[in-house]
């Protein structure tokens, strides 16, 4: 970040409180995958805020900032916005703290105990807003993440063509999601989005958040970074949102738990086969370090996807005797 541009946000967020640049003191938070950025800055009183730095020519905050506002609105946790500077990139906002979801997950029983918690939280997003004013997940998008896997982590990354049965497992898993009830999806509802703030939990980095398929956040969860839950671990976390949906009207009474399963498994293919393209993308194109070691983690959950999607064992054969042993061939040749 360039000496001007950090001068002119810190005489920006300086002046939104009222005080001179000296007034105030700026460290750096955390930075993400993408080209924002954030700062802590400490008032003369002692409390804080955050200023996110989120350059206009690479990153558009007007989602971030409407969607914050409306969820707001609705009663989520979700960070207040102080101020919002578009033109420059500049966004001021209610500090949080240190302390992402994944902190917590300290043993078994506190790490189910959270996830119960997201699952409200889950339920509570969906109810509260409507999905209306919101992109469509829909197929052209779907495919369009999807193709991210062929494209990135195995032409560019693997050097590896496609099975011969990659398209019909891209339909498939395409027609799955758009069976599903529409609903406001957060895209990205994984523990590292989900600070812990007096004792609550609250959403970030919600600015693609789309129209989707109601288990898509369920699965950003239960396979996320962090865990790796068993099957039956999974299906028991499933069968507790899938009640919380039926009984709240989120989900016809006419879909059965079976169905929904299998639903919630090919929506977890999907968004692993994502996940793997975009991290091979995110060190390629992006030159980013810190990706590729997590394949492996989800190469699991996929092929624990799978395992459960029987008419396409074709392709997870293909998963266990070709794409393993070729991420890990890749792996062992990266220096240390």
């Amino acid at each position: 970040m360039s000496s001007y541009r950090i001068n002119a946000l810190t005489m920006w967020a300086a002046q939104q409180n009222g005080l001179s640049k000296a007034d105030i003191s700026l460290s750096s938070a955390v930075g993400d995958a993408s080209f924002r950025r954030y700062f802590r800055l400490t008032l003369p009183d002692g409390t804080t805020q955050v200023v996110m730095d989120a350059p206009p020519e690479q990153e558009d905050s007007q989602p971030f900032v409407t969607i914050a506002r409306r969820w707001r609105s609705a009663g989520l946790p979700v960070p207040k916005v102080h101020a919002a500077n578009l033109a420059d990139g500049f966004l001021l906002l209610e500090d949080l703290g240190n302390t992402p979801l994944q902190h917590l997950f300290s043993d078994d029983a506190t790490t189910q105990t959270y996830h119960a918690q997201a699952l409200t939280l889950i339920a509570e997003l969906q109810n509260r807003v409507g999905p209306d004013s919101l992109p469509v997940y829909d197929t052209a998008l779907l495919g369009r993440e999807l193709d991210l896997f062929p494209e990135w982590c195995l032409s560019a990354w693997l050097k590896l063509p496609p099975p011969e049965s990659w398209h019909a497992v891209r339909e498939q898993l395409i027609q799955h999601a758009l069976a599903q009830p529409v609903v406001t999806v957060h895209r990205d509802f994984d523990a590292m989005n989900l600070m812990v703030h007096k004792q609550q939990l609250f959403m970030i980095d919600f600015q693609d958040a789309v129209a989707g398929p109601l288990s898509y956040d369920l699965i950003s969860l239960l396979r996320g970074r962090y865990c790796h839950f068993s099957s039956e671990q999974f299906a028991d976390f499933v069968d507790i949102f899938y009640r919380q949906a039926r009984s709240d009207g989120r989900l016809s009474s006419s879909v059965d738990f079976a169905t929904f399963l299998t639903q919630c498994h090919a929506m977890a293919a999907q968004r692993s086969l994502k996940v793997l393209g975009i991290f091979c993308r995110l060190t390629l194109r992006d030159q980013k370090s810190g990706y590729l070691e997590r394949l492996p983690h989800f190469l699991d959950h996929l092929e624990d996807s799978f395992s459960f999607l029987t008419e396409q064992d074709e392709f997870a054969e293909w998963l266990q005797l070709t794409l393993r042993p070729a991420i890990m061939k890749r792996l062992a040749e990266i220096p240390s």
